[in-house]
């Protein structure tokens, strides 16, 4: 089966050619992050989808150490399902551990099909030092 970005359209093997179609539909901007978190921040739950063409997975990068940094600032992913009850998860990493995690949907098996949940991430509030992340979209932005 042939991979496909959020609009389901074939993504190449090749990055740089992924880059080259978001260039060509206007999607410029670098999208790497160094995120900073200070006691009582907090980064509300979002999608990372910036323009027409999204590669359908990121990564988070944890780069400080809980419980000797930072206090809470927990990394935290909600699924919707549809006709239920949206579902949180709370990822335990440590310093340099990295998450990968689906931008916008993901495939879930089901009783009698399968069906797509649509994903949210953020953090939870910090409550004490300061915490820092890198956070990898491996697609372009307007």
């Amino acid at each position: 089966m042939a991979r496909t970005d959020g609009n389901r359209r074939p993504i190449s093997p090749a990055h740089s050619e992924f880059i080259a179609r978001c260039h060509d539909a206007g999607q410029t901007r670098p999208t790497p992050l160094l995120l900073q978190y200070g006691a009582g921040d907090y980064n509300c739950l979002h999608q990372d989808l910036y323009g027409e063409h999204v590669f359908p997975l990121q990564v988070a990068v944890l780069l400080s150490r809980p419980a000797e940094d930072f206090d809470g600032g927990e990394f935290v992913l909600t699924e919707q399902r549809p006709r239920m009850q949206s579902r949180v998860e709370v990822v335990p990493f440590t310093q340099g551990d990295a998450v990968v995690f689906a931008v916008n949907s993901r495939p879930v098996r089901g009783t009698r099909s399968d069906y797509r949940v649509h994903l949210r991430h953020g953090v939870s509030t910090m409550r004490r030092g300061h915490r820092h992340t890198l956070g990898i979209i491996f697609h372009d932005a307007t």
